[in-house]
This record gives structure tokens, C-alpha cells and sequence, in this order.
């Protein structure tokens, strides 16, 4: 199943209750992040929301819910406790939360009625028990005729200790795979303890050679000196054991939830076609291959004016879809084939490239474009590179979420661009490239002066990042910066992923240089002696 518990077998604490009891400021605190949005209105949040807490040595995947309520003739809000259910039902442990304030409510009463059924052990926290008074009050919820009832006060930590006590004892025994998981971080904690106390040797990625040629542009010694100041810094990066993580960003009401639904062959994420249903960005781990994928279902993101005279909620939900395009590898750039590429779809995909992510283009909604030709999809491509030029590197796909038409094909080119974002290039190829890019075409004369390239290196990945040293990089025209861009690409692909060119001046990434002892005793001056020669004069 493609949940969050299926990323390391870790035991799931679903927080259930009436709305606006304050279940995602609770999932809030539990996480030690403001992951849920919270706001002091009901109904406020609608998918579920899974996140990782740990307490006493377990860990345990956290699930916020919408609030439970048995009677709605909303359509949307059914769907919302269509989730809560599910939620319940995947459940190891079950929380209800309830209000101290309020008191037992005919809605708690209702809800404790649907939670008998669960077959999952169920604990009772009463919470905006901020006082003792209030936690007096919190007394009455032993009337529901669960054992374990507790009184806290979620927004100040208040009782939390205690309750989360409660959860870890309740989880069922660790896994094979979550006792697999503490070796082999108890393991990397000794290592890491060995290192810094000296125990182990350190490894050498590379020498610092002394300096080169100016003239020459491949293989010099400066060249490999500076690239392998690089290529630890690279190494590190690449090697991440993180999974991929593709967010799908875009407007409201263009289809994100439904392409995430489709590609999990479930209901995870609510679809209504009432524009703002999503409000929250949802992660979901998907097995792939052999590995996993992390999948964010975002909010969309309306234009600047609505978000700022729209209620708090909505400002929170732009906040956090933007958020996860930093936080994601590759964005899924969604965009309704009807209505076309708009000047908001636009704004997000700059700033997708802003952020360096990898992009897909997904033209969804395909089945409703009429009179198709074989040459309508080329149009439109044509069509979306004349609009916004800056996005020609990256792929465009038209999809159907509803029907399922080439929904799969949209994971496999995040999947790929994934890789490309992690391509290294070994210096000399990339020095061959550069010469043949300056042969072929020199930079152009700027202010009277032609600037002058000496070589590259790539200084990283995810995005591709190059350095360049010149003689006068503030020369180098944006056009020659795009052409080479441009070579780059034709050379190494990097097909969906932005690449960053850095260009610098010569002098400053020059190496120290030993001097010889000759050039020591010129530079003394006439008649004048080295300190070497000095000392071996006295003995």
C-alpha cells in the first residue's frame, strides 16, 4: 500500500476526533515541526497527513485527520471522512481527541460510538486542558468508558510527556525492519564517534596540484586542483539515500489530486471539482522498482492578490505548496489543456527554476481538447517554448488523469530527470566541450574587451553547477552564458533539470605555488642573500 508506514514497517498513531479540536496543532507538536496548517476554524484540514515522531526509542508515523463527523450532506466533507476512516483503518493505535472546554458533546458521543468498532487499542486525550481547572473538567471524558484518558494541552505541551508514554507503550512489538533500521544507525553513530576521536584514518579524495598553463585549456594541473576541491562536496551530495521526491504543483482545480490518485490506484488525495479542496501538501511513499518515491500532492497556487484577501487558511496553503517545490527533487508542473498555459502557470514554473528542481510539464485534461490532429500535441509544444523560452529544456507530456492516459509515463520522466539532476562530468570531457564551444564560437567583445576562458569544472549536482574561470568574468555576455548552456546540454543531456553556470575570475581560484629556490634568491635583489643561504653560511 503507498502510505507512509510502508517506508521503514513503522507502526501508525492515527488522531481522530469531532472538528476544531485541535487535532493538527496535537500532530503538529508530536512531528516537532508545523507540518498541518492550523487554524482556530473548523474543517480546516481534509487529506490525511502523515508524519514521522519518535518517543522512548520507537518510532511511529503520526496521521492527522479531518474532523469525524457521522451526518454531512457536504459532498466534499464526505469524502474528508471517507478519509478518516481510512485512516482508522490502517490505525495500530488510535487517538481520540476530544475538547476540555466544550465537554462531551452529542458529536464526541457519535464519533465514540463509530471508534467502538476499530479493532486497534484506543487512548482518550482531552485536550485545551491548560489549567488544573481544566484539567478537572477533562474528568468527564472517563464517561466514554475507555481506561486511558489523559488531559493536555496540545498548544503548550501540557500532559504530552505522559500521553506520548501511553502511544509507545500501546504500539506493537518493533518489526524485523525497524530493529534492521536501529543497528544500522547504531553502527553509523560508532563510526561517526570513531572519526572524530582520531580512531580511524581519513580519506584523501585528491591533491592540490600546483599551477598550470594559462594557455592551456584541457588537462592542466590548475584544472584538476581546483575540480578535486569539488569532489568530496559532490560525492556527498549525490550519495544521498534519500528517495526521489516529486511534488505536483500548479493552479487550483487542474488536476494535481487526480493524477496522484491515479498513479497510486487509490482515493489518498480528496477530488472535488470545487477550486481550493487540497489545502495541505501530502506525502505519500510509493514503491518503485527497488526502490521508493516520495509523491507531494500541493495546494494550488492562485495569483498574489487572491492569496492575500483570501482567508488565513488559503495563505498558509500557497505558503506550504511552495515550500514543498523546495523541499522536492522534481516538480510536476500540472496545467489544464483547455484552458492552456497561463501567466500564473508561468510564475510557478519560474519559480520551480529559481529553485533549481527538475520539471515536468503535464498537459492534463487531454481527452477534453477537441479535434485533435497528429499535429496538435507538436503545436502545443511549440506553442508553450514560444510563451515561456526559459522552459524549453524541460519534457511535455499530455496526460488524462481521469481516464489514466499516460499517467505513468509522468513518474518516469521525474524519475529520469531524477538522475539527471545527480550526472557528474569528469573534468577533462568537460574541458574538451569548452574548448570546442570557444573554437566554434568566441565570446563576444565587451567594452572593448574579449574575455578569455581558461577552464571548468563542476563544483555539484542537484541542479548541475559549473564553474568557469576567465580573465574577466563580468565580461561574458548572457547570450555567450546561454550558449554554452546550450553546448552543455547537446554534450551531456540534463534533459528536465535546470544547470547553474558560475562564472569566476582567474585569480581567484588560483592555487598556491612552492617557490623554487632560485626564484627565492632573484627576488632577495642584487647582493642580496636568501634566508636559506643565511643559515647555511653559518654553520
Amino acid at each position: 500500500m503507498a502510505r507512509a508506514q510502508a517506508q521503514a514497517g513503522l507502526p501508525v498513531v492515527a488522531i481522530v476526533g469531532r472538528p476544531n479540536v485541535g487535532k493538527s496543532t496535537l500532530f503538529n507538536r508530536m512531528v516537532g515541526k508545523r507540518q498541518a496548517i492550523v487554524e482556530d476554524r473548523a474543517r480546516t484540514t481534509r487529506d490525511r497527513m502523515y508524519g514521522d515522531a519518535e518517543w522512548n526509542g520507537r518510532r511511529f508515523v503520526v496521521v492527522d485527520t479531518g474532523g469525524l463527523e457521522v451526518d454531512t450532506a457536504d459532498p466534499i466533507e464526505l469524502k474528508v471522512q471517507e478519509q478518516a476512516r481510512l485512516a482508522i483503518g490502517e490505525a495500530d493505535v488510535i487517538l481520540f481527541l476530544v475538547d476540555a472546554i466544550s465537554g462531551v458533546t452529542p458529536a464526541d458521543l457519535e464519533a465514540a460510538e463509530l471508534l467502538r468498532t476499530a479493532k486497534a487499542p484506543l487512548i482518550v486525550a482531552a485536550n485545551k486542558a491548560d489549567n488544573t481547572a481544566r484539567e478537572a473538567d477533562a474528568a468527564e471524558f472517563w464517561s466514554l468508558g475507555w481506561e486511558e484518558t489523559y488531559a493536555i494541552s496540545a498548544s503548550h505541551g501540557r500532559g504530552t510527556g505522559d500521553l506520548l508514554d501511553a502511544i509507545a507503550s500501546a504500539l506493537p512489538p518493533e518489526s524485523e525492519s525497524e530493529i534492521a533500521r536501529k543497528q544500522r544507525e547504531a553502527e553509523a553513530d560508532e563510526w561517526a564517534r570513531d572519526v572524530a576521536a582520531g580512531r580511524l584514518e581519513p580519506f584523501v579524495v585528491g591533491d592540490e596540484a600546483d599551477g598550470g598553463d594559462d594557455e592551456e585549456l584541457d588537462g592542466t594541473d590548475e584544472a584538476d586542483g581546483v575540480a578535486a576541491r569539488w569532489d568530496a562536496a559532490i560525492a556527498v551530495e549525490a550519495a544521498s539515500d534519500e528517495p526521489a521526491a516529486v511534488a505536483f504543483v500548479g493552479r487550483p482545480n487542474v488536476g494535481k489530486s487526480s493524477l496522484l490518485n491515479s498513479l497510486l490506484g487509490e482515493d489518498r488525495a480528496i477530488v472535488s471539482e470545487v477550486p481550493g479542496t487540497t489545502r495541505d501538501a501530502i506525502d505519500t511513499t510509493l514503491e518503485w522498482g527497488r526502490s521508493e518515491v516520495v509523491l507531494i500532492d500541493t495546494a494550488g497556487i492562485r495569483r498574489r492578490g487572491k492569496v492575500a484577501s483570501g482567508p488565513a487558511a488559503e495563505r498558509y496553503s500557497t505558503l506550504r505548496s511552495l515550500k514543498a517545490i523546495s523541499r522536492a527533487d522534481v516538480a510536476v508542473l500540472v496545467i489544464d489543456a483547455v484552458e492552456g498555459l497561463t501567466a500564473q502557470d508561468a510564475h510557478v514554473a519560474g519559480y520551480i527554476v529559481e529553485e533549481g528542481k527538475g520539471l515536468v510539464i503535464a498537459v492534463n485534461k487531454w481527452d477534453l481538447v477537441e479535434s485533435k490532429t497528429d499535429r496538435t500535441f507538436d503545436q502545443y509544444v511549440e506553442w508553450i517554448h514560444n510563451e515561456v523560452p526559459f522552459l524549453d529544456f524541460a519534457p511535455v507530456l499530455s496526460i488524462s488523469a481521469k481516464t489514466g492516459q499516460r499517467v505513468g509515463r509522468v513518474l518516469e520522466m521525474a524519475i529520469d530527470i531524477w538522475g539527471e539532476r545527480r550526472k557528474r562530468v569528469a573534468t577533462a570531457e568537460l574541458n574538451r566541450v569548452l574548448r570546442a564551444a570557444a573554437e566554434r564560437q568566441t565570446p563576444p567583445i565587451v567594452k572593448g574587451r574579449r574575455p578569455k576562458l581558461f577552464y571548468g569544472t563542476q563544483a555539484g549536482v542537484a541542479p548541475p553547477t559549473f564553474v568557469f574561470f576567465a580573465n574577466d568574468s563580468a565580461a561574458i555576455h548572457f547570450s555567450y552564458r546561454r550558449y554554452l548552456e546550450n553546448r552543455l546540454r547537446a554534450e551531456f543531456g540534463f534533459d528536465g533539470t535546470p544547470i547553474k553556470l558560475i562564472f569566476r575570475d582567474r585569480e581567484s581560484a588560483r592555487l598556491p605555488r612552492r617557490r623554487s629556490s632560485r626564484r627565492a634568491t632573484a627576488r632577495q635583489g642584487p647582493g642580496r642573500r636568501s634566508p636559506a643561504s643565511a643559515r647555511r653560511s653559518k654553520r
